[in-house]
This record gives C-alpha cells, sequence and structure tokens, in this order.
C-alpha cells in the first residue's frame, strides 16, 4: 500500500554521514521480487544505519542490537511502534505502554494467553486445518493465503472473542491498513474499527461471555473499570494483534517449503521436533517490526541518538545475522540453537507465542500429511508485501492428484 513517495529528510547534524542509507522500511528496494535478500542488503552496511524517510529513522541490523532495543525500554521505548510518528488517533494498550504501567494491563489479558488455555485450541484448531486442506486438496491447487493462512489463524482469534465469522473478511481488510497502509489509510481503518467495536461494547456490557473481548470490556485493574479511551485502544490492540501476524508467517513458511522437499520430509520423519522445526522458521521469517521511541539523549556503541529519535526494530534480520547464527541464511532443523528475538524480548514479548506457535505447529503437521509434496504453480510467482507486517500476499500452490 506504500507507493514509496514520502518526502525524504534532511540528515540531522548528530546523524553521521556515513550511516545514511536510502532505505525505505516500507518499500525496501528488490523486495518486489525476495523480500528478506532486500532487508539482508542492509547488513552489507553499518551495523545501526538511517534513513530519510517517514520523518527519519534509525534501523538495527545485527541481532545483538536489535534484541538489546527490545529489552531496554527506556530509552528505547514502545509508545509509538508505527512510523511516520504520531499517525494514530489513540495509542494501542498493553503494546505502547512500557513498565510499570504495561503490568496493569497485561495482567488482564494473561490467562486467556496461559498454556493451559492455548493448549485447549488444539483439537478445534487441528480440526479447522483438516476441512481447509480437504475442501482443495482434490482440485491439485490452492492460493495458499486466501484458502488457508488467512482463514485458520484468523478463525481461532475470532473463536477466541466470540465475533462473527461473517466478519472476518472486512476485519482482516481493515488491520492490513493498519500494518502496511498509508497514514490517511490508518486513520480510516482506526476509524472504521472504532465503529465497529461500539456496538460490541455494548452487548457484552449488558451481557459478559466467556471469551477474550468480554474479559478485558468487564476488566477492573486496581478494582476500577477501565476508562473509555484505554478500553478501546485495547480492543483495537487485541484486533490488530491477532488478525494478521501468524498468517503472515505462514506465507512465507509455506513458500519455502515449497520449494524444499528435505525441509518437508525431516518434518513428516521427525514429529517429536516440529516444535523446534517452527522456531526455526520464526527465526528465519519473522513478520512483525515495530517503531521505537527515544525517551532521552543516549549513546550507544559511538552512536548518538536524541531525544524523541525514531528507531525501526526488525526481528528479521535479528534472525539472519551471521554474527550469532552459524549459516543464518538457511533453514536447519537440525540446528541446536533456535533462540530468537521474533516474538520480542523482555517485558514487551508478544502474549501471542504461544498460539502462533501452536497454529503454525498444527499447520506444518496437517498439511505435510495431506500433501506432503507441493510447489508454487508454474507462471504464478509469490506476491510479497512490505510493511509493518510483511507478508506474502498471494501464493498459488499446486501438486498431483
Amino acid at each position: 500500500m506504500h507507493n514509496g513517495a514520502d518526502r525524504m529528510v534532511p540528515r540531522p547534524d548528530h546523524v553521521p554521514p556515513a550511516v545514511v542509507m536510502d532505505f525505505d522500511v516500507h518499500n525496501p528496494p528488490g523486495a518486489a521480487t525476495d523480500l528478506h535478500a532486500a532487508w539482508r542488503k542492509l547488513q552489507d552496511g553499518p551495523d545501526i544505519v538511517w534513513a530519510p524517510y517517514h520523518g527519519g529513522y534509525w534501523v538495527p541490523t545485527r541481532h545483538e542490537d536489535i534484541v538489546f532495543m527490545q529489552l531496554n525500554v527506556d530509552p528505547f521505548s514502545m509508545r509509538d511502534v508505527t512510523m511516520p510518528a504520531n499517525t494514530r488517533p489513540t495509542r494501542l494498550l498493553p503494546l505502547e505502554a512500557d513498565p510499570p504501567e504495561r503490568a496493569g494491563f497485561r495482567a488482564i489479558l494473561n490467562p486467556w494467553f496461559s498454556p493451559k488455555r492455548i493448549n485447549a485450541l488444539d483439537f478445534y484448531t487441528r480440526q479447522l486445518a483438516v476441512d481447509l486442506i480437504g475442501g482443495f486438496k482434490p482440485r491439485g491447487e490452492c492460493e495458499f493465503m486466501s484458502e488457508f493462512a488467512l482463514i485458520l489463524p484468523i478463525a481461532i482469534f475470532m473463536h477466541l472473542t466470540n465475533l462473527p465469522e461473517s466478519d472476518r473478511e472486512i476485519l482482516l481488510r481493515y488491520t492490513q491498513m493498519t500494518t502496511r497502509g498509508t497514514a490517511s489509510e490508518r486513520a480510516e481503518a482506526y476509524e472504521w474499527m472504532t465503529g465497529y467495536l461500539n456496538p460490541v461494547i455494548i452487548a457484552r456490557r449488558a451481557d459478559a461471555g466467556d471469551d477474550l473481548l468480554s474479559t478485558v470490556i468487564h476488566a477492573k485493574p486496581g478494582g476500577v473499570p477501565l476508562g473509555e479511551n484505554d478500553l478501546m485502544s485495547m480492543l483495537l490492540t487485541i484486533l490488530f494483534g491477532g488478525l494478521d501476524t501468524v498468517a503472515s508467517a505462514m506465507g512465507f513458511i509455506a513458500d519455502f517449503l515449497s520449494a524444499h522437499p528435505d525441509h518437508r520430509q525431516f518434518v513428516i520423519d521427525n514429529p517429536d521436533r516440529t516444535y523446534h522445526a517452527v522456531d526455526e522458521l520464526m527465526r528465519r521469517f519473522s513478520p512483525s517490526n515495530t517503531a521505537r521511541t527515544l525517551t532521552r539523549d543516549y549513546e550507544y556503541k559511538g552512536i548518538v541518538f536524541k531525544k524523541d529519535d525514531k528507531v525501526y526494530v526488525p526481528p528479521v534480520m535479528a534472525g539472519m545475522d551471521e554474527r550469532r547464527y552459524e549459516h543464518a541464511w538457511e533453514i536447519d532443523f537440525t540446528r541446536k540453537d533456535v533462540v530468537h528475538a521474533s516474538f520480542g524480548n523482555g517485558p514487551h514479548r508478544c502474549l501471542g507465542s504461544l498460539p502462533a506457535r501452536l497454529e503454525i505447529k498444527i499447520f506444518l503437521e496437517e498439511w505435510l500429511k495431506c500433501i506432503p509434496d507441493f510447489r508454487v504453480k508454474g507462471g504464478e510467482a509469490p506476491v510479497y508485501g512490505p510493511g509493518q507486517v510483511n507478508c506474502v500476499e498471494r501464493l498459488v500452490l499446486s501438486w498431483n492428484i
């Protein structure tokens, strides 16, 4: 959705000329043909670069620095995770609340993301995966994103929130506008989402259910109900966080596996190693990126950050860092160290990591059981979409029937 035409800004005095890179994170050069290779080119330059788009921002390109910035919310605050800065009508909670404020909001959500609660979704998720695959397997092909990746995790999300399945497509469309849209598209998406949620809030205040949204709507942290702004902010975060990222990861994984039969066979032959394979794939194909804002002037490894500087933190770069992982560009399901930064680090680690891992595990198990040999259909090159959540927009797969 970004056209790359954002006005370039002058280099500030505190930015050394040697670290300036002509690189728009919302439209990396070469992303249309190989999105990850486009990002990888940044590692040919300085460890931390500065780009003149979207008001200007820093980008760490190495694992050590990405993890450091994810761990240290002071000075690398999460108070505004999008770029350009200040382009939303409200903040997203608990995502954009730093400690100690974050703890109260996070505590409301934690019970819904416990191992017991998430593991209880296994049967529902697995049956849905089997049904979806069974629907298109006899055709010998499918458009993977629209027929599987954008249904399975989102159906689980709709199940948790007790929202009607018929709303899935329109909710997804506006969510994608917030992660890959222009500033005006993001504003439109927030306005629409707020209008969508208002009647949901009214209905569930009157008749609460056993669902994630009802829990937030009736929450009383410290004995006090959430204010209207904080309540809407939390509900918006739930919608935006649950509707896009896992589908995007699945797209990159399916794209990779379509060209690597040995990796497919490893998963089939080693069912006890599937979660290990999931983490190796997430290390390499992390879809989500977030911006940070400097809370104060700060010097780090010779770089002088100024208060209010923006830093764009891409975990995908951490996963492809040869300094951290031997042969980092390669997917190796026998790799011993698959600890990665793709779900964040420290107080802002993603609440959705457990359902994401479960959904991807079930995808691998059930897909490879039903369709062990598949490929990208001839003449149908994958279409990639860069943005705050990198994605595969279109992926046509085929197999013999």
